[in-house]
Order: structure tokens, then C-alpha cells, then sequence
């Protein structure tokens, strides 16, 4: 199982560089041949990004219908926990709650673009590196 934070969803939606790789994983995902997991937080964090309109709606039935995602809800305590595991990991809040629940779940990565991952007890993975390794199954 692999987690994936919130700058692969935001890569398809904003259509940036990397989209194509990003749709490759969420379409393995999302016809179940990847098991994977996201935060809230994550989903949260997309619908601030991209506001309203068909493009908010179809993300959420995206998130919805796909086989392999589950969605992770936090509580008070997983997020206290994360803010004092940020102080100690000299992260931010929103990187520090992603590690923490890809830690508490025991993924296999996190996968993500972002490199404030990397130098940490678990693996960062880029869409195509995992995609290329083939299924992670836990």
C-alpha cells in the first residue's frame, strides 16, 4: 500500500508537467490494481486549491468510485501527534501529518513530488518509480 499526498492530484487537475504519470498511477488506483490511501487533509487541501465547479466534482467522484483509495480520516490526537512529530522532524505541519499516518497505516511510501520526504525512515516515490515496480500490495 502507498500513500499519496497531495501534489499528484494537483499535478493532473492544474495540468502541470508531470500530469501524464500522475493519471498513469491514479488510473492504476482507481481500477483497483494499487491499493493506496489519502489523508483528509489531502482532500481538504485539493478542494482549497481548485474552489468550485466540474472540476472539484469530478475529483470527488473520482476519490469516490476509485477501487484502490481508501480515504483516512484523522482525529484530534493524530494531529497532535503530528504537530509535535513536526517539531522534532523540522517539517511542516501538513508533511509531518502525511509521514505520521503513512507510518501509523505502514505504507510502503509515500508518493509525492515533494522532496521534504526524503531523509526520512520511509520511502519517497515518485509516480513513475512505482508505477514501473509494478502492483504494491500489502
Amino acid at each position: 500500500m502507498i500513500l499519496i499526498d497531495t501534489n499528484v492530484f494537483l499535478e493532473v487537475l492544474l495540468d502541470q508537467k508531470k500530469a501524464g504519470e500522475c493519471k498513469a498511477l491514479l488510473k492504476k488506483v482507481s481500477a483497483g490494481e494499487l491499493e493506496a490511501v489519502v489523508s483528509h487533509f489531502t482532500v481538504h487541501a485539493v478542494e482549497a486549491q481548485i474552489g468550485s465547479g466540474p472540476g472539484l466534482v469530478e475529483f470527488l467522484r473520482t476519490i469516490e468510485n476509485s477501487l484502490g483509495l481508501s480515504v483516512h480520516d484523522t482525529d484530534l490526537s493524530d494531529e497532535i501527534a503530528a504537530s509535535l512529530l513536526a517539531r522534532s522532524l523540522g517539517r511542516d505541519f501538513d508533511d509531518s501529518l502525511q509521514y505520521y499516518l503513512a507510518k501509523k497505516l505502514g505504507v510502503e511510501a509515500i508518493v509525492s513530488f515533494d522532496h521534504d520526504f526524503d531523509g526520512l525512515d520511509l520511502k519517497r516515490a515518485e509516480p513513475s518509480e512505482v508505477i514501473a515496480s509494478g502492483p504494491a500490495e500489502e
